[in-house]
């Protein structure tokens, strides 16, 4: 049977220099109306051909149509207030202005139904799409309402649950939950994070991911990260709870971090999205590079069980620089499928 390690990014691409500002997170959109609708849908396409020309085998949308990979969510459902801002603390290392709950949640319509029946379009491979975890979005919030962590997760879990059914109707193969709090609130994924996850992902007639990640090349992430001494096991808390999930596959970060490459063992018998480029350096691995880290997975889990990824995503390079990774990854990919016989 071909077990081929197949590969994917985790989420984002960088966006066109007339779509937003390029290298840069969360910028704001330079086209407006018709244009901007125009403009979206022209990005998703360059994004699909760019990861097609790089030879990866499972495609995104490279979250084009998102500024922010969790408020772009929440700004389309009721109950949160964007204008009235309020200051908390994100993931337990850095302040920021957010939205605040102040009614129940309740999503209207769906998000990103037409932006997936789009990427169905472009391409015959396998497609993911990506969405935020519950715990992550109640970390990127001030609750004014629920008053409840806990509550407020269960509901977005509600919400995120009937979005990623409709995305299945639309094609989509994976849906993948990002939860980085999930490498911070261990208490809390213990006690509600991963039932809440469960509820989020329950009933699908997709593969469903869980990403956790150590988070983007920014100066709060890059100063937590040096904390964190020699080794990095905030996994070591988490993926014994993963492996017990119903959820189908974790995303992990490998490459240039500091994290013990047998923990991947914690999740014997899941699919393993292995982190093999660095999303914090502008240096392109070499496919060499990615099959070393791929080859040292393999020790710990099945190659059938493994597939190449990023660690997190790529739209602070330039497309040149994201191109040149994601071409090292499938063909770091390839030298192993090679030496296992899979190509």
């Amino acid at each position: 049977m071909n077990h081929k390690i197949l590969t994917t990014i985790s989420g984002s691409l960088p966006k066109p220099s007339w779509l937003a500002e390029p290298e840069s997170l969360w910028s704001p959109w330079l086209l407006e109306g018709e244009e901007l609708v125009k403009g979206k849908k022209e990005a998703i396409k360059i994004a699909v051909n760019n990861q097609l020309n790089s030879g990866l085998s499972i495609i995104g949308d490279g979250e084009q149509t998102r500024q922010h990979f969790v408020t772009t969510f929440i700004e389309h459902l009721s109950g949160v207030d964007f204008k009235n801002k309020k200051t908390v603390r994100i993931r337990d290392r850095y302040d920021a202005k957010v939205p605040v709950v102040i009614d129940n949640i309740f999503r209207e319509k769906s998000v990103f139904v037409e932006d997936a029946k789009y990427l169905r379009s472009l391409t015959n491979l396998p497609i993911k799409y990506t969405l935020p975890g519950p715990m992550t979005m109640v970390d990127t919030l001030y609750d004014d309402y629920y008053k409840s962590r806990e509550k407020l997760a269960e509901k977005f879990a509600e919400v995120l649950n009937k979005e990623a059914k409709e995305l299945v109707d639309a094609g989509v193969d994976y849906i993948q939950f990002d939860e980085p709090a999930f490498n911070v609130f261990f208490d809390e994924v213990k006690d509600w994070g991963i039932n809440i996850l469960e509820k989020a992902a329950s009933n699908l007639k997709a593969k469903t991911i869980v990403h956790i990640c150590y988070g983007y090349g920014i100066e709060a992430n890059i100063n937590w990260k040096n904390s964190l001494g020699e080794e990095w096991r905030q996994y070591e808390n988490v993926f014994p709870l993963l492996k017990k999930s119903k959820i189908d596959q974790v995303s992990l970060e490998c490459q240039n971090s500091r994290v013990p490459m047998n923990l991947i063992d914690l999740l014997r018998g899941k699919k393993i999205l292995v982190g093999a480029i660095d999303v914090a350096s502008k240096k392109v691995e070499t496919p060499e590079q990615v099959a070393d880290i791929l080859r040292e997975a393999t020790k710990y889990a099945e190659p059938k069980n493994i597939l190449g990824c990023t660690n997190c995503g790529l739209v602070t390079f330039s497309q040149e620089i994201a191109n040149a990774k994601m071409q090292a990854l499938a063909l770091g990919a390839k030298i192993l499928n090679q030496e296992l016989g899979f190509e």
